[in-house]
């Protein structure tokens, strides 16, 4: 079977679109018809696929609870196809936070899960302050004085490096090609 031919599942944990927005970014780089799926919504059977990249924001720390429970109810079945994590955070917005050691975040997430990813990418993501509630605004400013980041309530940035997605993409790539 050729990579063209090859059906791969995207799972994404999106808290503001973002981590939607990398997801489809990637799943124009990939050889292979891409499916995309909420971790809110049914997740189908992964028998249905050749490879599963699983993305995933981070606010106020953490990862959604759901995607922890997903990942260690079929952490096996994950294991058992060429697989991919990647974790949207503005702590990766910093070049050195992007290395799981370096990242208390993913490091603690990944410390907490029984799957192994075989590839694994800390993105950086977005801030936008207009598009927050109040109370997230408040937290994110907080967050943002105590790291050195931006805290004027009109600040969007996007932090994302799309070569570093690219390059993870093209990665996955090179997973399915030889599965």
């Amino acid at each position: 079977m050729s990579s063209k031919e090859k059906r791969i599942l995207i799972i994404y944990s999106s808290t503001d679109g973002h981590t939607i927005k990398i997801s489809k970014y990637i799943s124009k780089i990939l050889t292979a018809t891409v499916d995309h799926v909420s971790i809110k919504d049914p997740i189908p059977s992964l028998k249905k696929y050749d490879g599963i990249i699983i993305g995933a924001s981070i606010r106020y720390g953490f990862h959604r609870a759901k995607v922890k429970k997903y990942i260690n109810k079929h952490y096996k079945d994950l294991n058992g196809i060429p697989n991919a994590f990647f974790s949207v955070s503005l702590i990766a917005r910093n070049k050195e936070r992007r290395n799981v050691d370096n990242n208390p975040y993913a490091k603690k997430f990944l410390d907490k899960i029984k799957w192994k990813p075989k590839n694994i990418a800390l993105f950086g993501g977005m801030l936008n302050y207009p598009a927050y509630s109040f109370f997230d605004r408040l937290m994110i400013q907080l967050i943002m004085t105590i790291t050195k980041g931006p805290t004027d309530s009109k600040t969007v940035i996007e932090y994302t490096d799309w070569n570093q997605v690219k390059n993870f993409a093209t990665e996955f790539n090179s997973q399915i090609a030889f599965d």
